[in-house]
């Protein structure tokens, strides 16, 4: 009860719960936007509010899932700031290494792609040659974030 009662009085208290742009404001948040920067542009207070806002949704915790974008402005941003050359290898040895999801994956495993083919479904088969689509299990397995084709599952059960 405590948690909705500190909750409720965020959401009646706070600048950010009641402005017309919430929506946004939250975005940035998660996509790495300065909390300063944020604070200015949408003219809600200081930093602090930022940070109080998004403590209490819990955003900080969507917001390093999406490490990728935090990556991803760093590289973006190379030639207008001072990025140092070992920085932008880091940042995009890191970002490789970044399924869309934010998961790690380590990209030292073998994937045979004929051998996937092999697994897929006359039904999927077919989709492929009509549309090119791929099923989902076969583009998590490539990207390294499947377990195993449905149909492998069932078998071994």
């Amino acid at each position: 009860m405590k948690r909705n009662s500190t909750l409720s009085r965020h959401q009646r208290d706070c600048r950010i719960c009641r402005h017309r742009e919430r929506e946004a404001i939250e975005e940035e948040i998660i996509d790495w936007e300065s909390p300063s920067a944020i604070a200015r542009r949408y003219r809600i207070g200081s930093r602090n509010s930022v940070y109080r806002h998004a403590k209490a949704l819990g955003l900080f915790a969507k917001r390093d899932r999406n490490i990728r974008a935090a990556l991803g402005k760093i590289i973006e941003r190379a030639s207008n700031v001072g990025v140092t050359g070992a920085t932008m290898v880091q940042a995009c040895a890191l970002l490789a290494k970044l399924n869309s999801r934010g998961q790690w994956i380590d990209r030292s495993q073998t994937v045979s792609v004929s051998e996937l083919f092999g697994r897929m479904t006359a039904v999927e088969l077919d989709e492929y040659a009509k549309t090119g689509q791929l099923p989902v299990w076969f583009e998590e397995t490539l990207s390294g974030t499947s377990n195993r084709p449905p149909q492998l599952a069932e078998a071994e059960e």
